[in-house]
């Protein structure tokens, strides 16, 4: 990317605002956010993370004209076919409660044996000129009960991530970032997309 140094995040969460904010800073990138802009957040209406990480991203370009990236993301369980999957925040409701959807995929697991599961994360950076890339990151663990930890957000406190004793909701917010599927997402596309900026 060339001469681009404001780009535009397709969200309305001020924790991943500030994450990425501190993550692009270093690379001479502004961030505003879609709450910034105060533009609209479109229905999410694909069936695949990239669908629908892809889908924001380019309803921010057209509105803004500016580069722009948004993620979708969330919990698979294999033993539950890949869900809560896309759905992942609707399974917490209206309000969000993930007290309510932590206990979901706990009875919906029932007595399974396999408590594989996967966080999942894509960020696609739609331009101006119409294209978009996408990049894909996810970390395997396995679904703990009863929940563990009071930090992070979403399905943190029952997730234990591969080779780890602690749940993400148990690790500090650096501990996490350097395993999680957003970091992951986005260490590929700083990778790709800014490593000219350095």
């Amino acid at each position: 990317m060339s001469g681009t140094d404001t780009w535009v995040l397709a969200s309305h969460n001020a924790g991943k605002i500030k994450e990425l904010t501190d993550i692009l800073a270093p690379f001479g990138v502004a961030l505003k956010s879609a709450a910034d802009l105060d533009l609209p957040e479109p229905e999410e209406t694909e069936s695949t993370f990239e669908g629908n990480a892809a889908l924001k991203a380019r309803a921010a370009c057209e509105a803004t004209g500016l580069v722009c990236l948004a993620d979708d993301s969330g919990l698979a369980v294999d033993a539950l076919d890949g869900a809560p999957g896309i759905y992942s925040a609707r399974w917490a409701g209206e309000p969000r409660d993930f007290g309510r959807a932590m206990q979901r995929v706990q009875d919906e697991l029932a007595g399974a044996s396999d408590r594989t599961a996967r966080f999942v994360c894509v960020i696609a950076l739609a331009r101006p000129d119409g294209s978009v890339s996408h990049y894909r990151g996810e970390v395997v663990g396995e679904i703990v009960w009863p929940p563990r930890g009071d930090a992070g957000f979403g399905y943190d406190p029952i997730f234990r991530p591969e080779g780890e004793d602690r749940s993400f909701a148990e690790m500090t917010s650096a501990e996490k970032r350097a395993l999680s599927h957003r970091g992951r997402a986005l260490d590929l596309m700083v990778r790709s997309e800014l490593r000219s900026l350095e």
